[in-house]
């Protein structure tokens, strides 16, 4: 990966005054004793440190989810070389997800998805899922920590017809990762462009999301709601921004995919935990993402 420019430990300590030698120490002591976990290099011991605000407890707890959440969704977190699956590089020109330069005025960084073609028939939910996770991924590990982040998704075009093509048991698996093992310092989630439809979606979703998850989600029927959380001149063209054009950014992050292509391909080979290998019990994906009798049951109003 000698072409890719990923974040480095010497940025993040630059960065990040809290960093202590003594606490990447004590992770990577305790790693070593994980037999389990894949060599972690403590440039991404940096990263899941700060996403915990430098408390060393819950940031073993991310790091074990992270790794494990991995290994046992493959759907989401494998096939991911885009010269080969097809599916999967359309995807990117089905739904967008990326980073926009400007910031809120707290200085966190956001993080823009939209459809782009809104055909139902031309969304799958784990190949949009894995394609959002890759977004995020090339952003983290070639940026590095960020203050915080906000994401801002665009729910235009989406209708009756992607909702069914949502997998429930997927949709758990997502939330489980993202409120426990992904490596960030979620700020807010604003929906805008709000529709009946994507209500639904969400009172769906609302059994799985943590209190403290739901208290960051807003609802934005017009931009002029949203212009209190984020600067409305960061979005796209068509939304009333300066950022450029829908079709300018989303052809911007997939070249950048393109180029951290062969990043996705070392992390599925390396970055695994190894079960065999655990102390005490091994884990499955029932045990991980179990779906109880309620969540069974779960139906669209």
């Amino acid at each position: 990966m000698s072409s890719i420019k990923c974040i480095t430990f010497e940025e993040e300590l630059r960065k990040n005054p809290e960093l202590k030698l003594s606490d990447i120490r004590i992770l990577r002591e305790w790693c070593e004793k994980q037999a389990h976990l894949p060599k972690i290099q403590d440039v991404e011991l940096a990263v899941f440190l700060h996403s915990n605000y430098y408390h060393i407890e819950p940031t073993k707890s991310t790091i074990e989810n992270y790794y494990t959440c991995r290994t046992h969704a493959p759907e989401l977190f494998s096939n991911r070389d885009i010269r080969k699956v097809k599916r999967l590089r359309d995807t990117f020109n089905v739904i967008t997800n990326f980073q926009l330069e400007a910031k809120t005025k707290e200085g966190y960084s956001i993080i823009f998805s939209r459809l782009i073609d809104v055909d139902p028939t031309h969304f799958f939910y784990n190949e949009s899922a894995n394609a959002n996770f890759m977004s995020y991924e090339e952003y983290l590990w070639t940026h590095g920590s960020t203050l915080g982040q906000i994401f801002v998704s665009d729910v235009t075009g989406f209708a009756m017809g992607h909702m069914g093509r949502m997998n429930l048991v997927t949709m758990k698996k997502i939330l489980y990762y993202v409120q426990n093992a992904m490596p960030m310092r979620l700020k807010g989630v604003h929906m805008i462009n709000m529709s009946p439809m994507v209500e639904k979606m969400y009172n769906m979703m609302k059994p799985l999301i943590k209190d403290e998850l739901i208290n960051l989600i807003h609802f934005h029927t017009s931009l002029q709601s949203a212009s209190e959380y984020f600067p409305i001149e960061a979005l796209p063209n068509e939304l009333g921004g300066k950022a450029g054009t829908l079709e300018e950014l989303k052809n911007a992050k997939l070249k950048k995919i393109e180029n951290f292509q062969e990043w996705f391909l070392q992390d599925e080979k390396n970055n695994r935990v190894n079960e065999s290998l655990r102390i005490g019990e091994s884990k499955t994906s029932n045990d991980l993402f179990g779906i109880d009798g309620s969540f069974k049951k779960l139906e669209i109003d």
